[in-house]
């Protein structure tokens, strides 16, 4: 017996010890524990800081900054440690949007939003009758438009300091060593088991005969040799080769269209960002395919007149106004934003000070729009998303919002190579007047194109004063996005607060269709009754988006700011 035990204790030990020594990140960082950690929601820092969806991301984000990275090795490090510890939203089968301001005033804008394949058809998701098979544009393989993270994070890479391999070895060791799930993370995992067994070749390293639960370790040895082929080969380990091979693969197990060509051929594009004042900041958001930034521009600047402030937070006064600026933009977003590569996008005159004023001729204080009467301006010319936001020490700024769309995607895993793809094509105008998962409506705007980029609601957004770094922030949520980051900069600037109570205040949204504003469910019912005999429909939803955020401070502290909705967490040095 004793020297059985004693053959057992040395082979674990030997394993024990092999794990720690091939740990060349984690070994050589201690405050790191993937076993043990902790969620922090708001903190100062003195030098940088970086505030995530994971607290393991955040803390990873920070360690690279300390090994002489700056942001954007630091944003490309959580990028793809989220791809291993928030599986729900975080990826390397999916895409999304960068913004940056690097500390010489330099904006960067990365679009890297999934991309429709080269046999995508603007009918595709229609039956015999024209009907739209909506199941067909989230479920499966077919949702799937070409990923775009890996390549936006090559792009990226560009402005950062370190070897691209330095940066993906901690995502390479929480993958294959595995890290501990949260309560939230085990919860969320078991909703999905069905349903990513279903649309799925193989079992995964997602699934199990039995629930995950708090505390459960999860190892993805599949999705840890995806991440050494792209550490070896760069955007070939990804693009090409037996990753590609294994993504065309499983294409055709759920009929699915996405090529070898398709994914060799996807390119990252650079836009300009959308830049627009408000009372003395310096907006900076994302520009079409997203429409992020466009909403926000004409929602400030239909508010702008009016002393907001004095109206007070979430009061009647302040949430009519709110909601009738969101009405007139959503309005436009419906017909006018689209891929620019592909539609003629107004941007100019959408974001104009006197399109915003003519826009709100018609508002009336203390009454109730209506979104048949409220159409799109005349022009001459999702909900699991996530985003992280880095401020390293030289006062380079970066905000990322990526996203899969629907929760884990379209629920299909990569067999063999242990990663979830998109649901992005819903994204798109399946059929004018038929909404999406969001109930967003569009139409030949956003009609699906081969090589064409589905309209987005992501809005990473950067604020300057003075032309010095001041704040970057962003949040997930589909169609709620724009109005999530729009309320917390109203949040912040009108109503003075801190932003961890600009980031966990009460949130409202309204999307010109459905013509009801959701609301938290704790919102104020005084206002929501006022609002009621004002003549708006209003429903009650459970949270929304998870918010994340760091703002400069007077004294050139960082202010990180983690959502209370989620396992959001911040870290600093």
């Amino acid at each position: 017996m004793f020297q059985k035990n004693s053959f057992l204790f040395i082979v674990a030990f030997l394993f024990i010890s092999n794990c720690i020594s091939a740990q060349k990140f984690f070994k050589t960082h201690h405050e790191i524990n993937p076993y043990h950690f902790e969620i922090v929601k708001g903190k100062l820092f003195e030098n940088a800081a970086v505030t995530s969806a994971h607290p393991l991301a955040s803390m990873v984000g920070v360690a690279i900054m300390q090994d002489g990275g700056n942001a954007f090795d630091a944003a490309i490090s959580v990028q793809f440690s989220l791809a291993v510890v928030h599986p729900a939203a975080g990826n390397i089968g999916g895409g999304g949007f960068m913004l940056a301001r690097t500390n010489n005033g330099k904006l960067i804008g990365i679009d890297f939003r999934e991309a429709a394949p080269s046999k995508a058809s603007k009918n595709m998701y229609l039956d015999d009758k024209g009907d739209a098979i909506t199941a067909k544009s989230l479920d499966g393989p077919l949702a799937s438009g070409i990923p775009g993270s890996v390549a936006g994070m090559f792009s990226a890479h560009e402005n950062a300091l370190l070897p691209m391999a330095q940066l993906l070895e901690p995502a390479i060791e929480l993958a294959e060593f595995g890290f501990v799930l949260t309560e939230r993370e085990a919860k969320s995992l078991n909703s999905e088991n069905a349903d990513l067994l279903k649309y799925s070749s193989a079992p995964s390293a997602y699934t199990l005969k039995s629930n995950w639960k708090k505390g459960d370790t999860l190892i993805q040895p599949e999705l840890a040799a995806t991440l050494k082929r792209i550490q070896q080969n760069g955007l070939a380990g990804f693009y090409e080769g037996l990753t590609a091979d294994y993504i065309v693969k499983e294409m055709a197990h759920g009929a699915g269209i996405i090529s070898k060509t398709d994914l060799k051929n996807y390119q990252p594009k650079f836009r300009k960002p959308i830049e627009f004042d408000y009372k003395n900041h310096h907006v900076i958001s994302f520009a079409p395919p997203s429409s992020g930034g466009i909403l926000l521009a004409q929602m400030m600047k239909m508010i702008a007149p009016f002393d907001i402030a004095k109206m007070g937070y979430n009061t009647p006064a302040s949430v009519n106004l709110m909601v009738e600026s969101q009405r007139r933009a959503y309005a436009d977003r419906a017909e006018h934003m689209g891929d620019p590569d592909f539609w003629k996008v107004p941007t100019r005159t959408l974001i104009s000070d006197e399109y915003a004023k003519n826009r709100m001729q018609d508002y009336t204080p203390g009454v109730a729009g209506n979104s048949k009467a409220t159409q799109a301006g005349q022009i001459k010319e999702s909900e699991e998303t996530t985003h992280f936001s880095v401020i390293d020490k030289q006062g380079n700024m970066v905000a990322i919002t990526t996203t899969l769309n629907g929760s884990y995607g379209n629920r299909t895993v990569v067999a063999g190579a242990g990663f979830i793809l998109n649901n992005e094509m819903d994204d798109f105008s399946v059929k004018p007047g038929v909404p999406n998962m969001f109930g967003a409506l569009g139409g030949e705007a956003n009609a699906i194109q081969p090589g064409k980029r589905m309209l987005s609601s992501m809005t990473p957004t950067l604020l300057t004063v003075n032309n010095q770094p001041y704040l970057t922030i962003g949040s997930p949520g589909g169609t709620t996005i724009p109005n999530q980051v729009y309320e917390g900069l109203v949040n912040l600037i009108d109503h003075k607060m801190n932003l961890q109570q600009a980031i966990d205040g009460s949130r409202f949204h309204h999307q010109w269709i459905p013509d009801v504003i959701a609301v938290e469910s704790d919102f104020p019912d005084a206002t929501l009754a006022i609002l009621k005999a004002q003549g708006y429909t209003y429903t009650k939803r459970g949270n929304y988006g998870r918010m994340d955020g760091i703002r400069i401070l007077p004294s050139g502290k960082r202010e990180a700011v983690g959502d209370k909705r989620g396992d959001d967490s911040v870290a600093g040095y």
